[in-house]
């Protein structure tokens, strides 16, 4: 079968190559699920590995299939699986367990290896394929009604984790009642924060660069928040006209932002980094004024990556609430579609391309 490959760490090695059709029967005990893949998302994930910056192969293999935005539907399922059935759709979890105590308890999001078994990004083959077998512990069940947009589970699950990671250390505080957010970046990840935030009654204003009217300021300003350009208005100004930020939602891939949100952050306020950056940017900041900042006003930075079970949950139930409250909204962000693996080249092309993508997906199969 079909599946979209390259040579970690060799800079623009992608290729369409091909790989063995597996088996439910591949799983011991019963317990295997073959899943058909429909659609696969494309990310800056996938564009850095296509660099070279990052990505290892599986133990065995000189190459590694990418993708790992996966939507899919079941086809078969071994004797002793219970938990789903032949068109049951399906998001597979990235991240698998390592070796750390974190792993040993199903937190491997938590994991202090320094190696991260993740499909498509590290040490296990992704997702850009024809089929897959796994097992239904890693398998996050979508509801039909949500076929069409279950591709942007994933990276929901980013902004599901960070948010709970919010609120949950914030619980230190006993009456800490958020009322305004900032989401830095507007993005697929950005635009999700903006919907998960004001599905929580947040107020939240959205900084990123361009200027808007454009389809990423219109869908922001379609949930009820705030579209602020960086270009008109800096960080430091937008918190003193619309704050305090009592959350802040890093989403830009621009680090030396994280040190000015630093500042921009309320007192008892909780920032949350998503971003994930492999540069050497350099910075030079008010180290003493962000410092006294966090210590007298009891401040919290936190970084959010990947996800578990809970959060593939969790955003299954959210983009269905959203469905409800923003009918439509979410099939918006996915802007560039391209049919079949074939393709798989004008897929990573948009990424590099001026054409401003939300969301570039592969169609591998059509829905039945």
């Amino acid at each position: 079968m079909k599946a979209v490959a390259l040579i970690p760490r060799k800079p623009d090695s992608l290729y369409l190559g091909e790989l063995p059709a597996p088996s439910v029967d591949d799983v011991p005990d019963g317990r295997g699920v073959l899943v058909k893949v429909l659609r696969v998302g494309v990310c800056g994930t996938d564009k850095e590995i296509q660099a070279g910056e990052y990505g290892a192969q599986p133990p065995g293999y000189d190459f590694l299939v990418l993708g790992h935005e996966s939507l899919g539907v079941v086809e078969r399922v071994g004797a002793k699986v219970t938990e789903l059935a032949p068109g049951d759709y399906v998001v597979a979890r990235v991240r698998r367990p390592g070796n750390s105590p974190y792993d040993a308890i199903g937190m491997q999001d938590m994991s202090t290896d320094d190696e991260y078994h993740e499909h498509g990004i590290n040490l296990l083959h992704g997702f850009f394929t024809e089929h897959y077998v796994d097992v239904p512990e890693f398998l996050t069940k979508i509801p039909a009604g949500l076929r069409e947009v279950g591709v942007l589970t994933e990276p929901m699950t980013v902004v599901e984790k960070g948010v709970s990671q919010a609120y949950e250390i914030q619980r230190r505080l006993r009456i800490w009642n958020p009322k305004v957010a900032a989401v830095l970046g507007a993005g697929p990840v950005g635009l999700l924060a903006t919907l998960l935030l004001r599905l929580r009654g947040l107020d939240v204003v959205t900084i990123a660069l361009r200027e808007s009217p454009y389809l990423n300021s219109d869908l922001v300003e379609a949930l009820g928040a705030r579209y602020v350009s960086a270009r008109k208005m800096s960080l430091t100004e937008a918190a003193a006209e619309y704050g305090p930020f009592d959350l802040m939602f890093e989403a830009t891939g621009f680090s030396p932002l994280v040190f000015e949100a630093m500042q921009a952050l309320g007192k008892n306020g909780v920032l949350v980094m998503a971003s994930v950056t492999g540069g050497d940017r350099m910075a030079e900041v008010p180290a003493d004024a962000i410092n006294l900042g966090f210590v007298l006003g009891n401040k919290v930075a936190v970084g959010t990556v990947n996800a578990a079970q809970e959060h593939y949950r969790a955003a299954a139930q959210d983009m269905t609430l959203a469905e409800a409250m923003y009918p439509g909204w979410l099939a918006r962000l996915l802007t560039h579609p391209v049919q079949g693996l074939d393709n798989y080249r004008q897929a990573f092309d948009l990424l590099d391309g001026q054409e401003h993508p939300i969301k570039i997906f592969i169609e591998v199969a059509p829905f039945n």
